[in-house]
């Protein structure tokens, strides 16, 4: 059987191509190409060439539409035993192509072309090309070169011209011998036998018989060379005489090759035409012809026969009577002896089943074609067998990936299918409905075992991965080692730095691609904002709001930077049963934009892990990283994270059993999303660093320290700009950032550094309060600890200096990013000194009495600087009210505990504030005096009470509105303006107290630099609120005395020391003298001197009153009353009936003598009858008719006698 049998083959004429003398190959590839290309050979191009001796048979010649077909056999055939029976089958040409330079003896060249036309004793015509011939084989005797045709030396669009001209020739040569043996066939006659024609058994009978189908055979053949010619019309009419006289003598197999030719010239005639009728008479013909050959029991034409009708009928459209007739020949292949002829019927029958698309049949007899192949025992057989599994591979869904590129992941589009989960469920079937596990297997085994004979390393090294890779779930352990085996055997035989294009072990698939960390993250600019890294972050409270724009189809961007090393992840899984080493790795991205760094990594069996691939961005622009780049078992491959996601999506729907990661703790689908990435040019980055420590800080409660942070550019583009911001929570623990000192170091170029400052302050443990109290107890409260997330440095930089526009570019790599450095300032608080309780303490001392009463404490900067540089310090603690006769002194009281290690110094520091008409206002328009007390030292473990002045805080009025809530409904006071006025006292009451608060500091300090400041607000609110009603409120009514102004100023002698001089006690009395040798501040024995009692009402409405004066001793007894008086009186001293204006004052006078000297008080008191609501809340009772008694404090009177 032939090869390429068609209904068109018998008007081809078969021309051998052959080398002659040394040729490369190169060189041979390149003649060939252009000498086969010229297979259709118009009659109308070779007229020039065409010389008739005589009348040509060919009447109906088509000079205008026929042509001459050449059928090229490159490296020689063997001449066929029935070459009579059709003389398509003949050798009719012979051409030889010499490569000049490779073979300088042109005789020798000569005589190897005359001796390969000896082997075709068919052939009409013979040439011998040579090409590139020198000048000294141009000179050399013709006789060396006959039959040879020299190319001189052109360039290769000339030497195809020249080649086309003398193919026109060879063609006009072969139609005038064609009409040469048709002239003198039908003259003479001759004689045609075939292999089924035996002399030997030949009766007289039978050679009568053979003479008279002797002219019947001559007219089937003179048709032959008619169709060669192209005349199809002359063959017919040959064919039509033949057929009958076939019939005639019952020759029954000429008379099938006549029908036969009669159906090519048929074809021929009416090439491009091709219809229904045409196809009908075709078939109808050549099942004729298919029978008659199955008379005469010759099988490889019947079956040749069948080929040819198959070949014209395939098409799809008729694919079901194709299908019969190729299955038809497939069981008369059975009867074929030689097995080259079954060879050529499973490849003619394996490539009609392809024409038509049934790829599984033509699979199927490709390997029944690759399985003769293997029959034989040599290398030449084993490279068929493996090219002819090579290409049969796609069928069965495993041909290697250097023939076959898939156009996209099949995952990506599963996943992004629109109409629901039955495409998605018909995509994935689609993509895995060709897995046939068990003939995948042998198929890749029949390739591996045809690789290894034909000593092909790096096609047995494919099969063996593909197998190993795909099927090892079906391979037993033993199996598997095996496969490893050949796989290291075979790279032994290949150059170092093979590459495959069929992946072996380990699966890889891409975990994730990590963001930049917080150090080096890169922040989007926005272009229309003078602060550009604004709306980077999301805003609002929430973390994820359902009303956002929905951003699930986007890819998430990833900047890399170029210049900085980026990493990432990869998951690495051997599902086999042996230890796999893999020698290099790294990712799959081109390298003028991509530097990769390899990694080694050895995998046990039945394992997977996840390691880190990194590399270093070369260039701007996007990249996609669709793989890696894998040394395995001696040979570098590339493995597609898309292939893996298309084998777990198959697992994952039960399709398949390969799941490589199904033993690695992890989802079986865990499919990163195919992120857009975009390196843009290279950035500034800002390196921190906390000198002398870490951002993790420990402080004391309330403790302010100051943290040195270094930033360092590592970049190679200068800092231009930079922002310091704070973001999280507890930012009140910032005092104060370093902004000037930064900005003052910009630009900062690559490699330099500048160092921050950043103050910070402790804030307070939230303990509760019954655990407090507890803790204290068992002292073990200072130690607890809290920690808490801090707040976060952020420090928006970049290396541009962004320009407020809106026809600025937004593409990243026209107009880079900015960068966030976020630097968290963990804080942690511990137990320091610790709070345990505040009280508010009152202390009075009687006042002396003078001629006018005391001017109050805050009545300018004299004052202040007098209070400042008094001699003695303690008498500045001291004030005295001036409407209520006494030394005030009022202290606040804190109890600490230092439970921790180290000594605290206790400093208190009072902000002094001017009081006037009751409103508060700072001195020197804001800049507040402060008073410093000395310090005071706790030892750890111990306890220590601190005093702390409180100066000027009673309030001036005693209001009804402090007592609302007890006076409703007797003044006329609605509930609502009752209301009102509660809630205005109380915003003033707490008002003064908060300012009282904030003028308060304790400040601390342990050690150098350990200083801070306590929290001491809420307990000394909360001590001030407990004492408010009996310390803060005054009294309904004060009582003050002092000298008559129209006493003498001789009665009056001040006794102080002198070192009190310049005390609040004495300023004012202006008028006063003082007398040699006696001490001011005293009243003379003896003498009558005139004294007043000033009453003063602290509230808004008037008071009336009985008011009395009373005089006593040391000793506690009555000195106005009784027989042992000792101080005479003038005046009323009971019973004085006096009312007292809102606000206002009342004044008594009356005379005093002393009658022994020595120390006395007067005291004055008061019995209110008709009290009214205020006066009942002070006093605390609710009887109308009980009457109110006020008493004020005592005046002392220094009485000296003279001498």
């Amino acid at each position: 059987m032939e090869p390429d049998v068609s209904v068109e083959g018998g008007c081809m004429i078969r021309i051998v191509v052959r080398p002659v003398g040394h040729m490369p190959g190169s060189h041979m590839r390149d003649y060939v190409s252009i000498v086969v290309r010229h297979t259709k050979i118009d009659l109308s191009s070779i007229s020039s060439f065409y010389t008739e001796h005589q009348k040509s048979p060919f009447a109906h010649q088509p000079w205008d539409t026929g042509s001459l077909r050449f059928k090229y056999l490159v490296g020689g055939a063997q001449q066929s035993p029935w070459e009579d029976f059709q003389a398509s089958r003949k050798v009719l040409g012979v051409i030889g192509l010499c490569h000049c330079p490779s073979s300088p003896d042109l005789g020798i060249v000569s005589e190897q072309f005359a001796a390969i036309c000896k082997a075709y004793p068919a052939a009409l015509i013979t040439r011998c090309f040579a090409f590139y011939p020198s000048d000294s084989q141009l000179e050399e005797d013709d006789k060396k070169r006959q039959n040879l045709i020299m190319f001189p030396p052109a360039d290769w669009q000339a030497l195809e011209f020249h080649m086309q001209t003398l193919i026109q020739d060879i063609a006009a040569a072969l139609l005038m011998e064609f009409e040469k043996w048709v002239l003198h066939a039908e003259s003479t006659g001759t004689i045609l036998k075939t292999p089924l024609d035996s002399q030997a058994s030949l009766s007289s009978e039978e050679v009568i018989k053979a003479k008279k189908r002797r002219l019947g055979r001559a007219q089937k053949t003179i048709g032959d060379f008619c169709l060669l010619a192209g005349s199809p019309v002359d063959a017919n009419a040959h064919y039509s005489t033949a057929i009958e006289l076939a019939r005639l003598t019952g020759d029954v197999f000429w008379h099938a090759g006549a029908i036969e030719g009669s159906v090519c010239a048929l074809v021929i005639d009416r090439m491009g035409q091709k219809d229904q009728m045409l196809e009908e008479e075709v078939k109808y013909r050549y099942y004729e012809v298919i029978q008659l050959y199955r008379r005469v029991s010759t099988i490889n034409f019947e079956l040749e026969a069948t080929l040819k009708l198959a070949r014209f009928l395939c098409r799809r459209e008729l694919a079901k009577e194709v299908v019969e007739l190729l299955m038809g020949a497939a069981d008369g292949a059975k009867a074929l002896i030689d097995a080259s002829d079954r060879l050529v019927l499973n490849v003619e029958i394996a490539r009609l089943f392809g024409a038509l698309g049934y790829e599984r049949k033509a699979a199927f007899f490709s390997r029944q074609v690759a399985q003769l192949y293997l029959q034989q025992d040599n290398c030449w057989a084993a490279i068929s067998a493996l090219q002819v599994l090579s290409m049969t591979s796609k069928s069965y869904r495993i041909q290697s990936k250097a023939k076959h590129k898939k156009p996209c992941c099949l995952s990506n589009e599963v996943q992004s299918a629109s109409d629901g989960g039955r495409s998605q469920a018909q995509s994935i079937a689609s993509l895995f409905e060709s897995q046939w596990s068990t003939l995948q297997m042998v198929v890749l085994r029949e390739i591996l075992v045809s690789a290894v004979r034909a000593a092909d390393p790096l096609a047995a090294w494919s099969a063996a991965a593909r197998l190993l890779r795909s099927h090892y779930p079906l391979i037993t352990p033993t199996g598997q080692s095996g496969l490893a085996n050949a796989l290291t055997s075979s790279a032994e035989r290949l150059p170092s730095g093979t590459r495959c294009a069929d992946p072996a072990l380990p699966f890889i698939r891409l975990h994730s691609i990590p963001m930049l960390p917080p150090q080096m993250e890169t922040v989007k600019r926005n272009t229309g904002k003078k602060d550009w890294w604004s709306g980077s972050a999301p805003s609002g409270p929430f973390i994820y709001t359902p009303f956002g724009e929905s951003n699930d189809d986007k890819k998430q961007e990833i900047i890399w930077i170029v210049g900085e090393p980026v990493q990432v992840l990869v998951e690495l899984a051997n599902p086999c049963t042996f230890e796999l080493a893999v020698e290099s790795i790294y990712l799959s991205l081109p390298s003028e934009s991509f530097e990769a760094f390899p990694s080694s990594v050895t995998l046990p069996p039945n394992t997977s892990q996840i390691i880190s691939l990194s590399g270093i961005p070369i260039s701007v622009g996007p990249l996609t990283v669709e793989g890696c780049i894998v040394r395995c078992f001696g040979v570098i491959t590339e493995h597609l994270f898309g292939d893996v996601d298309d084998l777990l999506l198959g697992a994952a729907h039960g399709l398949i059993l390969a799941d490589p990661f199904r033993s690695s703790g992890f989802p079986k689908i865990r499919n990163a999303p195919n992120q857009n990435i975009t390196v843009v040019p290279s950035l500034p980055l800002l390196i921190p660093h906390v000198i002398g420590g870490d951002v993790s800080t420990v402080l004391y409660e309330g403790e302010i320290r100051d943290i040195q942070i270094g930033l360092a550019n590592a970049g190679s583009v200068a800092v231009v700009e930079a922002n310091v911001s704070l973001s999280g929570k507890q930012q009140e623990n910032v005092i104060s950032i370093g902004h000037d000192v930064l900005q003052s170091a910009l630009p900062l170029q690559p490699g330099a550094s500048v160092v921050i400052t950043v103050r910070l302050q402790a804030g307070q443990l939230n303990l509760e309060t019954e655990n407090v109290s507890t803790k204290i107890v068992s002292g073990n409260a200072g130690r607890s600890s809290k920690d808490g997330s801090g707040p976060t440095l952020v420090i928006h930089y970049s290396g541009t200096l962004m320009q407020v526009g809106d026809d600025l570019p937004t593409d990243p790599v026209a107009f880079p990013p900015g960068r966030r450095l976020a630097l968290p300032l963990q804080i942690r608080v511990i137990q320091g000194l610790c709070l345990v309780q505040a009280r508010l303490l009152s202390m009075e001392i009687p006042a002396q009495i003078n001629r006018s009463l005391p001017i109050p404490s805050t009545v300018g900067d004299t004052d202040l600087h007098s209070c400042m540089t008094t001699e003695n310090t303690a008498d500045s603690l001291v004030k005295i009210d001036p409407y209520r006769g006494s030394w005030g002194l009022r202290l606040l009281e804190l109890e600490l505990r230092n439970p921790t290690e180290v000594i605290f110094e206790i400093m208190v520091q009072i902000q002094r504030n001017n009081r006037e008409n009751g409103n508060i206002e700072t001195e020197n328009e804001g800049q507040a005096a402060e008073c410093i007390y000395p310090a005071t030292r706790i030892d750890r473990d111990y306890a220590a009470r601190v005093l702390i002045p409180l100066e000027h805080f009673k309030l001036p009025v005693l209001d009804k509105s402090f007592f609302g809530m007890e006076a409703q409904g007797k003044e006329g006071f609605t509930g609502k303006i009752s209301s009102n006025a509660e809630k205005q006292t109380k915003a003033e009451l707490n008002a003064t107290i908060k300012d009282l608060t904030s003028r308060i500091q304790v400040k601390w300090q342990s050690g150098r630099n350990s200083f801070g400041e306590m929290n001491i607000k809420d307990a000394v609110q909360e001590a001030l609120q407990t004492s408010v009603m009996d310390i803060l409120l005054p009294d309904p009514l004060t009582f003050g005395f002092r000298v008559a102004k129209n006493h003498s100023s001789d009665d009056y002698i001040d006794a102080l020391p002198e070192s009190n001089l310049k005390s609040p006690l004495t300023e004012g009395d202006n008028s006063s003298v003082f007398h040699k040798g006696q001490t001011k501040g005293s009243i003379i024995a003896h003498e009558l001197t005139s004294l007043e009692v000033l009453v003063r009402n602290n509230t808004r409405e008037p008071i009336r009153m009985i008011l009395s004066i009373t005089c006593r001793d040391v000793a506690g007894e009555n000195c106005f009353d009784g027989n042992k008086a000792t101080v005479l009186w003038a005046g009323i001293l009971s019973g004085i009936d006096v009312e007292v204006p809102p606000l206002g004052e009342a004044i008594h006078p009356f005379a005093v003598c002393f009658l022994v000297p020595g120390e006395y008080t007067i005291l004055g008191a008061a019995v209110i009858h008709e009290a009214n609501e205020i006066l009942r809340a002070r006093a605390k009772t609710n009887s109308a008719e009980e009457p109110i008694f006020c008493s004020g404090p005592p005046f002392r009177v220094h009485v000296v006698g003279v001498l």
